[in-house]
């Protein structure tokens, strides 16, 4: 089978390896997807160690897997709400400190593993012309990333 490209999550790079298809009564071909919570902290991660910058589709996912409001994330990086909304709408690039403390933000509160801490977050947190996929294999035990080509 191929990858399941996933745009439900508002994302457009997110594709899923290894899901399995059934057909419905009506015979057309569905694909069930389980433990999503699950499969968006795995995207998180993925978006956390990108090796370049995030997109606005990106920092909005990220930014309400954490459960902010656009206010909130102004607080957190010292700027005002209008100033996320452009950046989530790809108005005005992000700024790369802001983006580093997301990445951080999240890194805390999903729990996710990371090493290099945020010497290694700021290093990624560079402007990309391109939006980086995200690759993930699903399996019996849950989801995982897969290895950047």
């Amino acid at each position: 089978m191929t990858a399941y490209h996933y745009r439900e999550c508002g994302l457009s790079n997110v594709f899923i390896h290894g899901l399995q298809s059934f057909q419905d009564d009506e015979g057309d071909e569905v694909i069930q997807i389980p433990a999503i919570n699950d499969l968006h902290r795995e995207i998180s991660r993925g978006i956390v160690g990108h090796r370049g910058g995030i997109s606005p589709e990106e920092l909005r996912f990220l930014r309400t897997e954490v459960g902010l409001t656009q206010s909130e994330l102004a607080m957190l990086v010292h700027c005002d709400r209008q100033t996320i909304g452009r950046w989530e709408r790809g108005e005005t690039p992000i700024d790369q400190r802001a983006e580093v403390i997301l990445r951080q933000h999240v890194v805390d509160v999903l729990g996710l593993e990371h090493e290099g801490g945020v010497a290694a977050l700021a290093r990624r947190s560079v402007p990309t012309a391109q939006t980086q996929p995200i690759e993930i294999e699903a399996a019996n035990s849950g989801y995982r990333l897969r290895p950047a080509a």
